[in-house]
């Protein structure tokens, strides 16, 4: 039997919305004691829509895509920025990262068939899994996507004899596990020997699989791939890894006489999910990664290679907040206060997950103290159902509107139907409009698959 988690002691700590900066949305601002994002009142949203529901500032997640390609471009022209479709995933995204002049990452044939439906680049695609299905790799290679990231032998014998059977070559990318142990939860680490992602280099069969894509007919070999985590707040992590791979690639040109022509160093970069958090800059991302990349390759002297990222968390989670309505209020003596609201785990599993710390404040109070301390619970029948254990919030009455930042990212793709729940929708604000990008589902898309005798 597991014991309850000891917590500290949290106090209110009497911020209004605008002082909680740091997780707060580009366009967040307070009018008349409500909370507005992209000028839409947010109040007014959820009471026209319903809660819970997903909103995310479209203006914010534009500036996050073009301060990557800003920062990193600055110091390397060679540079392109792939979002991780993983994090939010829908049609109107894939067209934002499109319109943004962006790559995107994709991780199951489901996201594929995402980008094919919203008309994205195929060549400005990269695949990735580490279990992708023989169906998967033929519809990426029958959609002639730009970039497969190849994670295992098994995985470049097949890309190589679907490739022979198109009479085509598929590029790849090689995945390496640098050996980095990333400072992150210990879910979110990838890039450490015992994973099971990618190629591991102390054993010698990174050297083995880029040998392979050398030597195989249906593959064109074109670089390497590593990612060492997400939601990493140390940028020494990064240099670490960026050290190692470089060598690496030096090693590929002595012992092949082939020049690593890209290297994608993936994602991870930490965002703000707390108010007291102070991640890097995308700016200061930029220069570490692109600037070390150079020095070691100057060091080694090999060619640059062209360089891509992948960001996805620090692209889109704090353009995304969850609008709940407060069902009831319910105060244990000398224990806490629960405030229930009508989402929780199916909408954001997080906080169950690796116990996430979130922000909150009630939308139609926001310009009020949140002078109260409670635990905002969901509505579906587990105990570990919390949105935010011992949360800070306004005074919250029936009927309030809880406004929960920084769920942009791993909400909406995490979601699930638990307890026959139907999954919120999604809304895009912008200059005062709310559009519908992904609408609330329904009891009869619930029943879309069942099948009646």
């Amino acid at each position: 039997m597991s014991l309850p988690v000891e917590r500290p002691h949290v106090d209110p700590d009497n911020k209004t919305t605008m002082e909680l900066q740091a997780v707060l949305p580009l366009t967040a601002k307070v009018e008349d004691g409500h909370l507005f994002i992209g000028g839409v009142d947010m109040v007014e949203l959820a009471h026209q829509v319903g809660t819970a529901v997903y909103v995310m500032d479209e203006e914010h997640i534009r500036k996050q895509l073009r301060d990557y390609l800003e920062w990193t471009r600055f110091h390397w022209k060679n540079v392109d920025v792939a979002f991780a479709g993983k994090a939010f995933m829908s049609v109107a995204m894939c067209r934002i990262v499109e319109q943004e002049g962006c790559h995107l990452d994709v991780s199951s044939g489901g996201e594929l068939f995402f980008a094919q439906k919203a008309g994205f680049p195929m060549e400005r695609i990269i695949c990735h899994g580490n279990n992708k299905t023989p169906q998967e790799l033929q519809e990426a290679l029958d959609a002639r996507v730009g970039r497969i990231v190849v994670d295992s032998f098994e995985e470049l014998r097949r890309i190589n004899e679907y490739a022979i059977e198109r009479d085509m070559k598929q590029p790849v990318l090689i995945r390496v596990t640098p050996g980095i142990i990333a400072d992150t939860h210990v879910y979110i680490q990838t890039g450490a020997e015992d994973s099971k992602f990618g190629f591991g280099m102390r054993d010698g069969l990174a050297m083995e699989a880029v040998k392979r894509a050398i030597a195989l007919p249906g593959i064109e070999f074109m670089g390497i791939h590593m990612h060492i985590g997400s939601q990493i707040f140390t940028l020494t992590s990064f240099a670490k890894a960026i050290e190692v791979i470089v060598h690496f690639m030096d090693e590929v040109y002595e012992e092949t006489g082939v020049f690593v022509q890209e290297l994608d160093t993936g994602g991870g970069l930490g965002i703000a999910y707390g108010a007291p958090d102070q991640p890097s800059s995308i700016k200061q991302y930029g220069k570490v990664v692109v600037d070390d990349i150079k020095e070691h390759c100057l060091a080694h002297r090999i060619p640059v290679p062209r360089i891509l990222i992948e960001p996805g968390r620090s692209v889109v989670a704090n353009a995304g907040v969850t609008l709940y309505t407060v069902g009831t209020v319910k105060s244990i003596p000398n224990v806490r206060t629960y405030v229930a609201v009508d989402g929780g785990m199916t909408d954001n599993i997080r906080t169950a997950l690796y116990d996430a710390k979130y922000e909150a404040v009630v939308a139609n109070k926001a310009d009020q103290p949140r002078s109260t301390v409670v635990t905002i619970a969901g509505k579906h029948c587990e105990s570990g159902d919390i949105v935010i254990h011992d949360a800070p919030l306004q005074p919250a009455e029936v009927g309030d509107i809880i406004c929960v930042f920084t769920t942009g990212a791993y909400c909406h793709s995490m979601s699930s139907n638990y307890n026959t729940q139907v999954r919120p929708g999604v809304y895009m604000v912008k200059d005062g409009q709310a559009r519908c990008v992904v609408r609330r589902e329904t009891y009869d898309d619930l029943l879309m698959c069942e099948i009646f005798d």
